[in-house]
């Protein structure tokens, strides 16, 4: 088949600029100003009198919470940007190196995590799965260019329900 008779399709670009993402941004901010106050107010009371074990990993684990969404906040600020127009994919790729969205493991066996608040717990779980959606995501766009051929002669429609059926199906 010649040149002229492909079309490729980026499903991951699309689905970056869509609705979805959009949605992914506001869960993001909003985990992460929720996080903020929590960690300001009840989590402040609630760890004054935590034991001892669970105090330190309280503090430690509160660490790696924040610096987790932070890295996501940045990522996906990144994403509006390019999205807007407002930065070009190169200049997307120079900064998005300096973001880490892998490799934030939390040890739910270590002492003391039961001790821990189950509101904490619960920000630091859904904190978790949010990393792993932008994690995810950000493979589908960043990875090297794997463009999907559909034949000319194949109808464009049917070509795109196949690609969500095979993008959201197990």
């Amino acid at each position: 088949m010649s040149e002229q008779g492909l079309n490729t399709v980026s499903f991951a670009g699309r689905a970056a600029s869509s609705s979805q993402f959009k949605a992914l941004y506001t869960e993001g901010m909003a985990l992460v100003e929720e996080t903020a106050a929590y960690l300001d107010g009840p989590g402040r009371t609630a760890s004054k009198v935590l034991p001892r074990m669970a105090s330190v990993l309280y503090a430690a684990e509160s660490m790696r919470l924040t610096t987790r969404l932070m890295q996501m906040a940045s990522w996906l600020l990144l994403q509006r940007a390019v999205n807007n127009g407002e930065m070009s994919r190169d200049q997307v790729l120079s900064e998005k190196s300096k973001v880490r969205l892998e490799g934030f493991n939390v040890d739910r066996n270590a002492p003391g995590w039961h001790d821990l608040p189950e509101g904490f717990r619960d920000l630091i779980e859904r904190s978790l799965r949010l990393q792993n959606r932008v994690a995810l995501l950000d493979r589908e766009i960043y990875r090297p260019s794997e463009a999907v051929v559909v034949p000319d002669n194949e109808n464009s429609v049917r070509a795109q329900l196949n690609l969500l059926r095979t993008a959201f199906t197990n």
